[in-house]
């Protein structure tokens, strides 16, 4: 089963991999656009946005007694797409009986961003927003717009993990549980070194300009994609040269290098990159109010169940990070992925990766 050229692009855009085989396209649901305004949304930093505008999905209906909402939060540079590898028939989400939510981080050139908002706000003027401003204003959009009052699950991968973990602390009565794969509820000292290397190889372009380029950065966005592929995969996938397995990316070595180097984002604005790096980065769930900056004590304090799925060779979110945050959640079930695929195991980059998610999953979900 293989990706068409197209979406193989989208897919590594996104940081998965959703197989799109015809007959499995054909089936595949769609969700139905929405954005919702917050006027004189105030960011944790102390910025006042007049508007922030939030994109997301849906898919379904909420029911009477209203305790069929799960949350699917986005991931890096993702769009409400990012969960199709878990939405459909004979999938772990069925949106005839779920209504899911899929909501777009800010930064992404959809959701407000820097790219899209008018100034003061515009391009490197655009305040810093943390993975607790994602949720705060996703809470204000259930809660005021959609009048979801609690929440089955939320699901994520990735920064979408991140959040995940953060609506179990933020919002500990919300939740009644989460799913994490391939996140960790905070980056850590390795995690923020990575992402401070790909903002250098980006902002190094003279074109760069301090963020105020009158045409996109080219040079740097290369290289900030190059370096940002290295981490992507295992090490492992690269020797067993897994890529042949999908053609869109090249027939030799020099072809998949050059795919990356110059279609790894197409399109994507820089200040966008920087800005969802710059909330990846400064993630940590113990920076919520009252805990003081103590991750270990944040992590006591969930209530929701929580199935964490990191994947076994991710270089992003490594598997021993995951078991040291595992340690201190009190109901939560560890299970990392078998995978050769790295960070994107954790939406389903292999047609092994994806049954194996959707079967822990679906099981997850069935618990009493």
């Amino acid at each position: 089963m293989r990706l068409s050229s197209e979406r193989l692009l989208f897919s590594v855009l996104t940081l998965f991999f959703a197989f799109t085989h015809s007959s499995l396209r054909a089936q595949e649901p769609e969700p139905t656009q929405h954005e919702w305004v917050i006027r004189q949304f105030k960011t944790e930093g102390g910025v006042v946005l007049p508007e922030a505008r939030v994109v997301y999905g849906t898919y379904g209906h909420l029911n009477a007694a209203g305790d069929n909402a799960v949350l699917l939060p986005s991931h890096y540079m993702a769009d409400m797409h990012g969960y199709s590898w878990l939405i459909g028939p004979g999938k772990a989400l069925d949106p005839t009986q779920l209504f899911l939510i899929t909501s777009e981080l800010f930064g992404n050139g959809r959701s407000s961003s820097p790219s899209n908002t008018p100034e003061p706000f515009h391009g490197p003027r655009f305040p810093a927003v943390t993975i607790r401003d994602n949720v705060e204003a996703v809470h204000r959009l259930l809660t005021e717009e959609l009048h979801v009052r609690h929440l089955r699950a939320v699901i994520g991968f990735s920064m979408g993990a991140q959040q995940a973990f953060q609506w179990s602390v933020s919002y500990p009565d919300f939740v009644e549980r989460i799913v994490a794969t391939a996140g960790t509820a905070k980056t850590y000292g390795h995690g923020v070194i990575r992402l401070e290397g790909q903002i250098a190889a980006l902002t190094a372009d003279p074109a760069f300009n301090k963020g105020d380029y009158k045409s996109p950065p080219e040079k740097g966005i290369q290289a900030f994609s190059m370096v940002w592929a290295g981490w992507l995969f295992s090490q492992e996938w690269w020797r067993r040269e897994l890529w042949r397995s999908e053609p869109a990316l090249g027939s030799n070595f020099a072809q998949v290098m050059e795919h990356f180097r110059t279609s790894f984002i197409p399109g994507a604005d820089a200040n966008n990159l920087i800005l969802q790096m710059r909330t990846w980065e400064s993630h940590n769930v113990g920076g919520t109010g009252r805990f003081g900056g103590d991750v270990e004590a944040a992590l006591r304090s969930i209530k929701a169940r929580v199935l964490y799925m990191p994947s076994e060779t991710d270089l992003y979110f490594p598997l021993t990070d995951a078991r040291y945050e595992a340690a201190f959640i009190p109901h939560s079930r560890l299970v990392p992925i078998p995978s050769l695929w790295g960070h994107p195991a954790g939406a389903g980059a292999s047609p092994e990766d994806q049954r194996f998610l959707n079967d822990q999953v679906a099981r997850f979900l069935r618990e009493n």
